[in-house]
């Protein structure tokens, strides 16, 4: 696949295939074009070249409509700072996919509930972003993202914005919840200690994209 920014190839002819429950690290610099990739294949870039497949599903293909809602009920995102909203609870933020998909309030908590719980949040439901840790808020973030058991979350420096003991426990409760429901991730990431972590590895430097084994 391919995607332009203007004049500049941001991503160049880069190939890759995902299986079910796969952990995936794409590593590089700043700029060097894996976040632009990530989101590519989470179908919020559309592609300038090649196609981007979810289950034989062409994305380029689809309408604004069913893409929504496929990256609303198929796909979780995880952001380097979190992104909750403010004016949400912690288990209200957590529970925000499946109150978008038309879960009744009652039954989306609870949910939250029990994946906070898992992240060893449950003390914490009824506080607002802005009462509890950075950690403790990108915890929020990973229970959102996997709340409603998608197929894939798509993780963008996710812990990026923390310190390295945060960091290594975020990471570690993330990749067993995620493995636990089966769900692949895609991690984007210039940590070599967070790649580690994954079933595959890869490099993108200036827009192009190898495989680790293929790194010299």
């Amino acid at each position: 696949m391919d995607l332009f920014y203007g004049q500049s190839h941001a991503v160049r002819g880069a190939s890759i295939a995902i299986s079910q429950g796969e952990v995936v690290a794409i590593m590089g610099q700043s700029g060097s074009g894996k976040s632009s990739l990530l989101y590519c294949l989470a179908g919020v870039l559309p592609v300038a070249g090649g196609e981007v497949r979810f289950e034989g599903l062409l994305l380029g293909a689809l309408g604004d409509d069913r893409l929504s809602a496929l990256r609303r009920d198929r796909f979780g995102f995880v952001f380097q700072h979190g992104e909750l909203l403010p004016e949400l609870t912690v288990e209200e933020n957590a529970a925000l996919p499946l109150r978008l998909a038309g879960q009744r309030k009652a039954t989306a908590l609870a949910a939250a509930g029990e994946v906070l719980g898992r992240l060893g949040l449950a003390d914490l439901r009824e506080r607002r972003p802005s009462q509890v840790s950075g950690g403790q808020n990108q915890r929020v973030a990973v229970a959102r993202a996997l709340v409603h058991r998608p197929t894939v979350v798509f993780a963008d420096e996710p812990t990026g914005s923390l310190d390295s003991a945060n960091a290594a426990t975020v990471l570690e409760e993330f990749l067993a919840l995620a493995r636990a429901q089966g769900t692949a991730v895609v991690l984007v990431t210039h940590d070599h200690k967070v790649a580690a972590r994954a079933d595959s590895r890869y490099t993108m430097s200036d827009g192009v994209l190898a495989r680790e084994q293929d790194v010299a």
